[in-house]
């Protein structure tokens, strides 16, 4: 048995997937150190040229791939000790990762970051040339800001360490600057230079340098690949300064870029780990669901034991305000439990003996004992989860023109520097009779280090946490790169009603009984109601409650989605539900037509209800508008988007509410598996949004070009969104297109900005004009640019997220929108 097998054993951090074939095999597994497409091209191309592997696919936001592969000829275990090996982590999909575990990778990616400073700041006045005249004072200068800086990143851990290592870091700059500038380094700056840079390439970022050989073993060009022979090309360039021993010669300043090029690409990775730390962190908060423990009864001892081990046939006890752990249905107790996780409503449902629960919902003030008959990827949560995870990964990212660009802008960097060198050599000894190498080394040198893409890599997270912070702020969460991109293409937006326009709490507005037996009718309403999670069924209920109607017993209950119920107490069989599903189950409503139409003009949700197969009367139910409905629909159509409302309810009440608010368009009596269709259908011609709350809005959500969950809603509803609308406001809506607008202009603008510098440097730097000190610096100028240009106007957003690293994150009130 090879090591390999012996280490899959307890090496299992993948979760089993439905392949497209019966002869195939599908795994999902979490990736860490994805910073952009270079990163999951890398992925891409390491796992598709292993022997059977069909197809791979990478989320770039979830941080996750899919892989389908042939059993006979590939395994899970290898596939992913592939990635591991190039130098990735490998984390099991379907657990979240703990906050302090990657605080603690945060805290560590500093700390590399602050190292490199280090020897960065140590170089900087070393190769500072005295014969240059006030230029000479920008290392002073380019020392004193990496100082400060590194007073920020390091001031969570406290201000004296803080100020302690920001004073002792300016004491070691200003103290080499006035040795160099003295002469008294003249000497030993090379050789001070070579050992500096050895310390970064090999040590602190040793990382880089295992990830670069790993791809190149595998015929892969990365970023990693293009760093490391800028480095290493800056280490040849000293090293031959050092043979020829040339006093003109720049010795220090070849080995000085090794310094600086991996410094700069360092901080480019930890600036991606933050933004994206910091955004699962906040999804986590807000949609952490599962229980991780269970409290298990076994042989009469209630035992706590990880979810993990929890097995179908699993007695659990479930106490007062706990989650319910798995799902399975009651052995015995009574409860309310919310099952928001499923209706986007917050009123309880009563659950007695025999009753089915769902894993996640939350349990009112009675104590449960349930047995488990799902567990695992069966579970509903899980199914719903994986299923959002599928659609999402489907979607293109905010970065993939950008992306593709530089799948191929490493090679041809390599190309052109490689032609720079070829060309100087073998023009100069084509004109002159001898080689000019130094002049070839620097040209090379300075095309590699000038088209470095750390600019463009670092321009979209510098957007993205200017763009989340604003809308955080007002109260929304922009939880997917579509949310930047996208909102601001779309045309249409399409409404749920219950919960979306509405408060979503609807309440019995009028009674019409047949032959006067009100109490009658509401009792049975009740009674067929009492076992739906439905929020109209939920008001009947709470209307009996009120009037303290005791409804009677229920022995049968069947729910028909979007229609109604039919129930049996005793041995009468007791119909509950719209009008025209009275029809259907032919019950004559004749005698309260009149009235229906009335109170549905009304924008009335009208109930029937019958009895052994006669009509007892209708109720209407009546929920109100939200108060900044009317505002916000308003200006949206004036900024040019066309406003689509998508209802179970009546033709006449979604009318109603149609006129009310000032829609385009209305669709009424949908089904919700419909919900999606109808979006499919308005993305003909044109991007639509969907805005809604409850689970039956989840495939909407998910067929929309963005979707855009209020943050009252279901958790499944939240985890299929890319705009979650924490505050609960409409007005919302109009702030987060805002924003998705000014987001992708600043991206567009820091990418044209990047390209700028390196598109325009490189033909330059290939001449062998540039020194490549120059060319870092042009380098530093870029990226310098497109932080002031990403933090114009509110630089503490991107502060206030450097300085959090390592302190707890407390989640604060949004502002309303």
């Amino acid at each position: 048995m090879s090591i390999a097998e012996n280490v899959s054993a307890s090496f299992r951090p993948w979760s089993e997937e439905p392949a497209t074939r019966p002869d195939r095999r599908k795994i999902r597994a979490r990736i860490g150190g994805l910073h952009c497409s270079l990163c999951t091209g890398t992925v891409e191309k390491a796992l598709g040229r292993m022997p059977g592997v069909d197809k791979v696919a990478v989320s770039l936001t979830h941080e996750q791939a899919l892989v389908e592969y042939d059993p006979a000829v590939a395994r899970p275990e290898r596939l992913l000790q592939t990635l591991r090996d190039i130098g990735y982590t490998i984390s099991d999909p379907r657990k979240l990762r703990a906050f302090e575990e990657e605080e603690r990778d945060l805290v560590l990616e500093a700390r590399r970051f602050v190292l490199a400073v280090v020897l960065t700041v140590a170089t900087i006045p070393i190769i500072a040339d005295p014969t240059v005249g006030w230029i000479g004072f920008l290392p002073a200068l380019v020392c004193l800001s990496l100082g400060a800086f590194v007073f920020i990143v390091l001031r969570s851990t406290g201000l004296w360490a803080a100020v302690g290592a920001a004073v002792g870091l300016t004491v070691m700059a200003l103290s080499l600057l006035y040795l160099n500038l003295a002469g008294y380094l003249a000497a030993a700056a090379p050789w001070a230079a070579g050992a500096l840079a050895l310390v970064l390439v090999f040590w602190v970022g040793g990382h880089i340098l295992r990830m670069a050989v790993q791809a190149l073993r595998r015929g892969i060009l990365n970023q990693h690949v293009l760093l490391e022979i800028g480095a290493f090309a800056g280490i040849a360039g000293g090293v031959i300064g050092l043979v020829l021993d040339r006093p003109d010669y720049p010795t220090a300043a070849f080995f000085s870029v090794s310094v600086m090029v991996g410094t700069y690409h360092i901080f480019s990775e930890w600036l991606s780990l933050i933004v994206k730390t910091r955004s699962s962190q906040a999804v986590k908060r807000l949609l952490d669901l599962r229980p991780e423990t269970a409290r298990v009864v076994r042989d009469g001892q209630e035992l706590e034991v990880p979810i993990e081990d929890v097995k179908v046939g699993d007695h659990v006890r479930i106490r007062p305000g706990e989650r319910i752990a798995t799902d399975g249905v009651v052995f015995s107790g009574h409860s309310g439990v919310d099952q928001s996780l499923v209706t986007g409503e917050s009123l309880p449902v009563e659950k007695r003996e025999g009753d089915s629960v769902i894993g996640g919902s939350i349990n009112g003030t009675g104590t449960l004992l349930v047995e488990t008959t799902i567990v695992g990827e069966g579970s509903f949560l899980q199914q719903v989860i994986r299923h959002v995870e599928d659609a999402r990964a489907l979607k293109p990212g905010i970065l993939h023109l950008v992306d593709r660009v530089l799948r191929i802008y490493t090679p041809t960097v390599l190309l052109i520097a490689a032609l720079a060198v070829v060309g100087w050599l073998l023009g100069s000894w084509l004109s002159t009779g001898h080689t000019d190498l130094e002049r070839a080394v620097f040209a090379g040198l300075s095309v590699l280090v000038m088209g470095y893409p750390c600019a463009v890599g670092i321009s979209a997270p510098l957007s993205i946490v200017r763009g989340a912070g604003q809308a955080a702020e007002r109260g929304i969460l922009m939880r997917t790169g579509e949310a930047f991109q996208g909102f601001r293409l779309v045309k249409k937006i399409v409404l749920d009603k219950t919960g979306t326009l509405t408060e979503g709490r609807p309440t019995v507005r009028e009674i019409e009984a047949v032959g006067g037996q009100e109490r009658e009718l509401l009792a049975v309403a009740a009674a067929a109601e009492a076992r739906s999670e439905h929020p109209v069924a939920q008001a009947l209920v709470e209307a009996a409650f009120e009037r303290s109607i005791t409804p009677p017993d229920v022995t049968s209950f069947q729910a028909f989605p979007g229609r109604g119920v039919v129930a049996h107490t005793g041995d009468a069989e007791v119909i509950v539900g719209s009008p025209r599903f009275m029809s259907e189950r032919n019950v004559d409503v004749g005698a309260v037509q009149r009235r229906t139409d009335i109170l549905e003009a009304a924008g009335r949700t009208v109930i029937a209800v019958a009895k052994e197969g006669r009509l007892l009367g209708i109720v209407a139910v009546g929920d109100t508008l939200r108060p900044d409905a009317v505002s916000a629909v308003a200006t949206l159509r004036k900024a040019g988007l066309s406003m689509v409302l998508v209802t179970g309810d009546n033709e006449r009440a979604a009318q109603r509410i149609g006129r009310e608010v000032g829609l385009d368009e209305v669709h009424a009596d949908v089904l919700p598996q419909d919900k999606a269709a109808i979006v499919r259908t308005l993305q003909a011609d044109a991007r639509v949004a969907m805005v809604g709350d409850g689970i039956n809005d989840a495939p909407a959500l998910m067929q929309a070009d963005i979707g855009i969950a209020m943050g009252g809603g279901t958790d499944i509803a939240l985890e299929s969104a890319d705009i979650i609308i924490l505050s609960n406001r409409l007005n919302a809506l109009a702030v987060a297109r805002d924003i998705s607008g000014r987001s992708y202009r600043k991206m567009v603008q820091n990418v044209v900005l990047a390209f700028l510098f390196n598109g325009g440097g490189i033909p330059l730097a290939a001449t062998g004009l540039i020194h490549p000190i120059w060319a870092m610096v042009a380098m530093a100028v870029s990226v310098t640019a497109i932080f002031i240009n990403s933090l114009w106007g509110n630089p503490r957003l991107f502060f206030d997220a450097i300085r959090s690293v390592g302190r707890p994150v407390v989640a604060a009130s949004p502002q309303g929108a």
